[in-house]
């Protein structure tokens, strides 16, 4: 006792030393070290023969490069390789199972209420960013009655009324923006499609009194939110760490514009647009209670930022490809030229279908990018894993990898090419689930989870969106969002790389969302 006694009296003196931030990074890494002693020595001693095989490796993962060794694909398919479609790995200190493939696919994202669960895994990250009683901290058939009120905003003829809505606040960017003054220069894309984005879906979704509380500044404030999301926060979201203190202050902020905003309305006695705002405001749950203002001001949080992070991510993505492959960019604006006139007129909403390039351009980079790489759930009962000899127990976590099964050759033939050509049928590129397209579902191919009809099939190569109950219901809004913004911006610029390659910039994977490299510069030509 007394060797003890002697280091660790100095130590614990030093330790007292450093402020609270340096306390609590000590205090991690101190965690992660005994984390990884205990499960090398649980992994080489106690190995069950029916639950999937174990990788061993020395860091546990937490979502970033460092930990991971590697960018998350890799490493799942690297273990794919070596161990099959379904394997255990430490997350966090826990064991968590992958199943990747079509497979897997089903069994986790189509998995029943009563065998998974989201709401055990995300809430720590979704309610200090959202907010209280709603999204992931309420029950899930309440979730359910908030995604149907939402959805009000997401019909055919709410898109026709966005299309024009979105084009207008493409080229105003543009034209107030100092970064695009005069014909031509170099410019970061990855902050400027955020506010892009943020903009456009503001005033899309919530109408023009929201949108004009949308500054830069307000804009920011969505962006330390998105910080939010860090994968650490699995376990640190109580923490003190500038992050989330910048998070908690823009949650508060955000908050509080929305809750005057609905306080105003009411006191005014005006219905004012019939917006998503009004909608929410005048709704009610099942069992007859109306929807609190705070539930509404939370929900209009989770309305913008359930799509901002992946739309902002996916409309850089597809800059820096367009910056890497000039005649694509070219072909897009001729295609236009051909189709729409040689005018161009004001882009409308049934314009779209009339670009099929256009189109494949989002499909391929959700395709190549994914935007979450990792859809987990907890498990609620043991889980047999169809085909094998293996239970899932309910001390691990299942993993999901949509964006595995979306670079798999078996489906898309040079999985690795970003080629927008492959999505045409005639294609030597075109994925089997084009090849063999049948037709459309029809309502007996869908299930109605309490919030509208959706597919029932999980088991595609290709899931951007997510599947199952939890698939996201603004698809077809990102789909119209980022296939006008590439519209309207490829009418006004001409984009290449820097240094004149065809080279992408990696991917940023230190957050839950695959985000590219920063800074991410390319060079911009306006059009005469």
């Amino acid at each position: 006792m007394g060797l003890i006694q002697d280091l660790a009296g100095p130590a614990a003196e030093r330790f007292a030393q450093f402020g609270l931030a340096s306390q609590i990074g000590i205090a991690v890494a101190g965690f992660l070290v005994v984390t990884v002693a205990l499960n090398v020595l649980n992994q080489l001693l106690f190995k069950n023969p029916n639950e999937p095989p174990v990788v061993f490796h020395w860091f546990p993962v937490v979502g970033s490069t460092i930990t991971y060794g590697m960018d998350p694909p890799r490493f799942f398919k690297e273990n794919r390789a070596k161990h099959g479609d379904c394997f255990t790995f430490i997350l966090l200190g826990k064991k968590t199972t992958v199943y990747v493939g079509t497979q897997g696919n089903e069994f986790i994202l189509n998995g029943k209420i009563r065998d998974v669960c989201a709401e055990e895994i995300y809430t720590v990250l979704t309610t200090p960013v959202f907010g209280k009683d709603v999204v992931y901290d309420c029950p899930n058939s309440k979730l359910m009655e908030q995604k149907k009120f939402m959805k009000v905003a997401l019909t055919t003829e709410a898109f026709r009324s966005y299309v024009p809505i979105i084009s207008d606040e493409v080229t105003s960017y543009f034209k107030r923006t100092p970064d695009f003054k005069g014909q031509s220069g170099v410019v970061d894309i990855c902050p400027k499609m955020a506010q892009i984005t943020i903009f456009t879906a503001s005033h899309a979704l919530q109408g023009k009194e929201i949108r004009d509380k949308f500054d830069v500044t307000l804009a920011d404030l969505y962006h330390d939110l998105d910080m939010g999301f860090s994968p650490i926060n699995f376990m640190l979201h109580w923490a003190p760490l500038p992050w989330n203190n910048r998070r908690d202050h823009a949650q508060r902020t955000v908050s509080n514009i929305y809750m005057d905003t609905i306080k105003s309305r009411r006191a005014r006695g005006e219905t004012g647009a019939q917006d998503i705002m009004y909608h929410l405001m005048n709704s009610t749950y099942k069992d007859g209670v109306k929807v609190p203002d705070h539930e509404v001001a939370h929900m209009m949080i989770a309305l913008l930022m359930a799509g901002q992070h992946s739309s902002s991510s996916t409309s850089a993505w597809i800059m820096l490809r367009l910056a890497s492959r000039p005649d694509i960019m070219e072909q897009l604006y001729q295609e236009q030229v051909r189709n729409l006139g040689a005018d161009l007129p004001p882009l409308a909403y049934e314009d779209l279908a009339k670009l099929p390039l256009n189109q494949a351009i989002v499909k391929e980079t959700l395709r190549l990018h994914a935007p979450i790489h990792s859809i987990m759930r907890a498990v609620k009962q043991p889980m047999p894993v169809p085909g094998t000899k293996y239970v899932v127990p309910t001390n691990h976590v299942l993993l999901a990898a949509p964006g595995v099964s979306g670079t798999d050759a078996q489906y898309f033939p040079e999985p690795e090419l970003w080629e927008p050509h492959r999505w045409e049928r005639d294609s030597p590129l075109a994925p089997s689930i084009v090849r063999n397209e049948q037709v459309e579902e029809t309502d007996e191919d869908k299930i109605d989870y309490g919030y509208g009809l959706v597919s029932k099939g999980a088991a595609s190569p290709y899931l951007p969106f997510g599947a199952g109950r939890h698939r996201c219901i603004g698809e077809h809004f990102a789909n119209v969002q980022l296939q006008t913004i590439v519209a309207e911006t490829v009418r006004l610029f001409k984009f290449r790389n820097v240094d004149g390659s065809n080279d992408v910039i990696g991917t940023d994977y230190a957050s839950l969302f695959s985000r590219p490299l920063e800074p991410a510069n390319i060079h911009w030509e306006r059009r005469n």
